[in-house]
């Protein structure tokens, strides 16, 4: 009996051979080879995505920005043709989730170097309470713009940069006056200048000071970009009873096993998102188009019935990428993406056939408010108005 188990067991792993344990012990704990869903995470440390790597730069192409600001106004749903060789959906229809994201045009305010005038809603993000405040922030910069002695200050400051530094990012603000927005003070980040030599890249950006740049000049339709932010918040969530150990075992516990931890709120990069559609401000006539495509030729812009959920209401400058799950508080960072995608729907072109703008609060499928009363006729709330 005793020789029948013998041979049941394994033959043991050969001690001889190190390279074989470091393989499997690396298969098993490497936390880059895998993801370790299991792995209780933590909650982001700012509210507000940061670009924490910029593209590559490439002195051949011309001077230019490679990320700008953003902010949630809602989701919807469209329909496409797929141009797609060899996929079953090639030439069919496909409907796919979009995000529409409201981007105001940032103004340049500095590369160090700050400009002579800067709005009060960037003056805001200096203070924590502007009201009680005696609002003197750059009072006394601004004065060097208005003798010689402070502007060859500032050519100094320029030409150092020109000489010693090898990348150039500028500081530019959000707009928050020209959204729906309850946050006055301006979102401020670097946004790294790409293209050119060091010198053009500081010239570009002095000649761009307290100049608004639109969200077309950096980002063109069909684009893949990346998308960063922070997920929303679910707080502190238990898990199962996996693997409890006892009171003696607690250290030598292995950190692969599931424990109780923070789910949401953890700041995230969404890579390779595809802009599917740059439209212009909805207060404009062509903005006021939006939403058409080539066959639904209905006169709407891309705001759904009834405004988009939550705060946000109306959208007046926005674009649609597929970016999913953020939420709608906090600004959102769109840059070129920092590797090449090889995939084929990198290549491909966005034609869109339907953009529903349907309510997002209730269940009408109506896609304007011209349709819903033709449809429904005269309700009461018209009959009231009209006096009758």
């Amino acid at each position: 009996m005793q020789k029948s188990l013998k041979l049941a067991c394994p033959a043991p792993k050969p001690s001889c051979c190190p390279a074989f344990e470091s393989h499997v012990a690396s298969k098993v704990l490497c936390s880059s080879s895998r993801v370790h869903g299991f792995h209780p995470k933590k909650r982001s440390k700012r509210h507000r995505g940061k670009v924490k790597a910029f593209p590559k730069d490439d002195p051949s192409k011309p001077v230019h920005l490679t990320a700008f600001i953003g902010y949630k106004a809602g989701m919807s749903h469209i329909v496409r043709d797929v141009d797609k060789l060899g996929s079953k959906v090639h030439k069919k229809e496909v409907v796919e989730a979009v995000t529409i994201l409201e981007t105001p045009p940032m103004i340049v305010v500095g590369v160090t170097v700050f400009a002579e005038h800067l709005a009060e809603d960037c003056k805001r993000r200096f203070y924590k309470n502007w009201y009680k405040s005696k609002k003197k922030a750059f009072t006394k910069y601004a004065k060097k713009w208005q003798d010689e002695e402070g502007q060859k200050s500032i050519e100094s400051d320029l030409n150092k940069i020109k000489k010693y530094c090898s990348v150039v990012r500028v500081i530019a603000h959000t707009q928050m006056k020209l959204m729906k927005h309850r946050n006055k003070k301006a979102h401020i980040m670097e946004i790294q200048v790409n293209g050119g030599t060091i010198a053009q890249k500081v010239d570009w950006a002095k000649e761009h000071f307290e100049k608004q740049i639109p969200v077309e000049s950096i980002f063109a339709q069909d684009e893949m970009i990346d998308c960063i932010g922070v997920t929303k918040g679910k707080g502190f969530k238990e898990l199962p009873a996996v693997g409890i150990p006892r009171s003696f075992l607690v250290k030598l516990t292995r950190f692969t096993v599931a424990r109780a931890g923070q789910k949401g709120y953890h700041h995230r990069t969404e890579i390779n998102k595809k802009i599917y559609r740059i439209g212009k401000s909805c207060l404009t006539e062509p903005g006021k188009q939006n939403g058409s495509t080539e066959f639904d030729i209905t006169v709407k812009s891309v705001n759904p019935m009834g405004g988009f959920p939550l705060w946000f209401g109306e959208s007046r400058l926005c674009y649609d990428p597929r970016l999913l799950y953020w939420f709608q508080e906090a600004s959102y960072h769109s840059s070129k993406v920092v590797g090449e995608s090889d995939k084929r729907f990198a290549y491909e072109k966005i034609a869109l056939k339907w953009i529903d703008t349907s309510s997002k609060f209730g269940h009408g499928r109506f896609q304007t408010r011209a349709e819903k009363k033709a449809f429904m006729g005269k309700l009461k709330k018209d009959l009231i108005a009209e006096g009758n």
